[in-house]
């Protein structure tokens, strides 16, 4: 017998169940998750050694997360090269400057993300997730080529929705993958390691475009940027499909016996582990639960900072005096800030129990310091505004964070398809209104729209603490029932959280 042994509790003392004795006894039906068919399976011991566990994590962590990383990486380096290229050409060449045609463009794009994230996360639930990635990550690569065919701003207004459609349901599948892959308090930290690269991505990607922008050729340094970007993504689509483990029930590289404990450790969860049957239900279930249109508001108020971020972040920068091409080497150091806060965020979430809503608090509270200096600070106060263009991305960390609690605090597989893409539509939809709300009239200040920015953050961070206390209630109002937190129907039933007595919240 192994020393410190973990084990399945339902099934490890017992004579392994066959696949047709649990069908009979109605303990594997259609509404079974994926992973008690495998558990079913299995034939091996049916404990393991902590160190045994811990070793398997370090795997699945080496075979998962650089993959992850480096797609989501990449799929921001696609997103931003709109404000980059914006400062080499792409508002001239497409007339983008007249009125507020620029602001739109940026706009279409999250058009085009709450369009297309249902109808790719019901596809990712329905066939292997990383097939839906790889084919969706080759389609946006092909499509972020095309813009260097637009000549005109209404070109340019389709292939951005286009765009945005297609990645729309990137980050909602990894939530479900790393849902999938780890335990609760373990999520926190892997969540960060994927999310953190848009920031260092932006480290790297003003050196790239930097380059592309001495380029002098037959076409506009901006569409050197567009062709070198989509190329790369379309590459690499081939690695996602061969290499991403979409989930423990089926991915390769994993023995028999790890593919059990990577499916049984899970029972903690009490999420399951993959469900292929649709449940209109569970759709009821998250329309019905208050914390999910927290979770949907808090994004979308969040997001309206992502407006000036993302999309005219290059522009504040080259208004403060600096050439195009030094506006770029300027904004190096953001993507460092950046990338460590979505990191350190994450981590403390992940070290510390139910702080995950104070993390929150703190990132919303540094973007609107970042905004007000941006606001306030005349022209000739260089060093604090440049202070406030490094952190204003902060709530990229709260945003992170808030990832993690909606994948911890969701249960019932469709429900957690659902919640996830619902998260972000409300992402899409403050991005929509964010670049909107920075008028071409009102530029370099832009008063009205950091007034916004304020505002809109202050309201987030209200409703996280909204948000904390709800769950805090929920908790112990099932405490007091005298039913306390348990992992019976981890896999079996499929229940929400909100069905299951035996669930309970984290915040």
């Amino acid at each position: 017998m192994p020393s410190n042994p973990v084990t399945d509790d339902s099934l490890a003392h017992e004579q392994k169940p066959t696949h047709e004795h649990l069908e009979e006894t109605g303990e594997l039906t259609l509404d079974s998750d994926e992973g008690l068919k495998s558990i079913a399976a299995y034939a091996g011991d049916r404990e393991w050694t902590t160190q045994e566990e811990r070793k398997l994590v370090r795997k699945i962590d080496k075979k998962l997360l650089p993959i992850m990383a480096l797609s989501y990486g990449l799929q921001y380096y696609d997103k931003a090269m709109f404000s980059q290229a914006a400062i080499f050409g792409l508002r001239d060449d497409l007339e983008l400057s007249v009125g507020n045609r620029y602001s739109m463009a940026a706009s279409m794009f999250y058009m085009g993300w709450i369009a297309g994230a249902y109808p790719i996360m019901h596809t990712a639930q329905r066939f292997p997730i990383e097939r839906v990635c790889a084919a969706v990550i080759v389609a946006w690569g092909a499509t972020l080529m095309t813009a260097a065919a637009c000549h005109s701003f209404q070109g340019l207004y389709v292939q951005r929705f286009f765009l945005g459609f297609l990645e729309a349901g990137v980050a909602p599948m990894f939530m479900l993958v790393i849902g999938g892959w780890y335990k609760k308090h373990e999520q926190a930290l892997r969540m960060g390691v994927w999310y953190c690269f848009t920031g260092y991505i932006s480290m790297i990607t003003p050196l790239v475009n930097f380059g592309l922008g001495h380029i002098q050729g037959a076409l506009s340094p901006w569409k050197y940027m567009f062709l070198c970007a989509g190329a790369v993504t379309v590459l690499w689509s081939v690695v996602v499909l061969f290499f991403l483990p979409g989930d423990p029930t089926r991915a390769k590289g994993f023995t028999e016996r790890e593919t059990y404990i990577s499916i049984s450790r899970l029972r903690s969860n009490n999420t399951g582990v993959r469900k292929l049957h649709f449940k209109p239900s569970q759709i009821l279930d998250a329309c019905l639960d208050v914390r999910f249109w927290l979770m949907v508001a808090n994004a979308t108020l969040m997001e309206i900072a992502n407006g000036p971020q993302s999309t005219f972040q290059a522009i504040v920068v080259n208004s403060f005096g600096f050439s195009p091409l030094n506006s770029l080497l300027i904004l190096m150091p953001f993507g460092f800030i950046i990338g460590t806060i979505q990191l350190v965020g994450p981590y403390i979430a992940y070290k510390y129990t139910n702080v995950r809503t104070y993390v929150v608090f703190v990132c919303q509270c540094l973007t609107i310091m970042s905004s007000l200096l941006l606001w306030l600070l005349p022209r000739s106060a260089l060093g604090g505004l440049l202070v406030g263009v490094y952190f204003l991305g902060s709530f990229g960390g709260a945003y992170v964070v808030m990832m993690v609690i909606q994948v911890a605090n969701t249960a019932g597989y469709t429900k957690r398809a659902f919640t996830s893409a619902g998260l972000f539509v409300g992402y899409s939809v403050g991005n929509v209104v964010g670049p909107l709300l920075f008028k071409e009239e009102d530029a370099p200040r832009y008063f009205s729209g950091w007034t916004a920015v304020v505002v809109t953050q202050s309201i987030a961070a209200g409703l996280t603490i909204v948000y904390r206390c709800v769950c805090m209630w929920e908790n112990r109002r099932r405490d007091k029932t005298g039913i306390m937190e348990s992992y019976d129907h981890a896999f079996e039933d499929d229940l929400t959280d909100r069905k299951n007595a035996q669930f309970r919240y984290v915040y």
